[in-house]
């Protein structure tokens, strides 16, 4: 796995602020005990755009791009995305199952060289309520009730997001398998948070 410096570590923190016309995500690392450390990427997707491409850059400056993560095709969302490093090499994939994600989301995690990693919400209610949120008219009032999403290959765990209490969307991502590219972690996370039940 070609990972840089920075992200060497397994704990990361996705926080993101909605405006009108733009999602904004800071990705930091995060240390044992739950404090932030420094910033790895951030990234700014313009809302209602029909071009699914987000990159990451290194900081605000966007002076060096980080991984971007591209839908495969516009025609049929459930294609799914590609994750890319900053010179276009494939990090790995994702895409939501959508007749299981009817009542709770499941996506599949994708990474050359190693078999799929299927991720779950592990809560029904949850799932059931934070589905039954995205009928109201409050686009820019996130649902602000935590939900948890478990990723599991061969009957061991890869990774976990956990959605933090609060208006403002956050997530801690943690990777527990050792060959799981961090980037394609934090990509995926944001998918959580960006392209559920398009």
């Amino acid at each position: 796995m070609d990972v840089s410096v920075p992200w060497a570590g397994r704990r990361f923190t996705v926080t993101q602020k909605a405006t009108l016309k733009t999602d904004r995500y800071l990705v930091t690392e995060t240390a044992p005990g739950g404090s932030g450390g420094r910033v790895l990427a951030y990234a700014e997707r313009r809302r209602f755009s029909l071009n699914e491409e987000v990159t990451f850059f290194t900081d605000a400056s966007r002076s060096q791009v980080a991984f971007t993560v591209r839908e495969r095709t516009l025609l049929d969302p459930g294609e799914g995305f590609d994750v890319v490093d900053a010179d276009g090499k494939p990090i790995g994939a994702f895409h939501e199952r959508f007749f299981t994600s009817l009542v709770r989301s499941a996506w599949v995690l994708e990474q050359p060289g190693a078999p799929d990693a299927v991720g779950r919400e592990r809560n029904r209610f949850v799932a059931v309520l934070r589905r039954a949120w995205g009928w109201l008219p409050l686009d820019l009032v996130p649902f602000a009730w935590p939900y948890h999403f478990d990723f599991g290959s061969e009957g061991k765990p890869v990774m976990t997001v956990d959605k933090k209490i609060g208006l403002r969307d956050r997530y801690l991502v943690e990777v527990t398998a050792p060959g799981l590219d961090p980037r394609l972690a934090v990509a995926q996370a944001v998918a959580l948070d960006t392209y559920q039940g398009r």
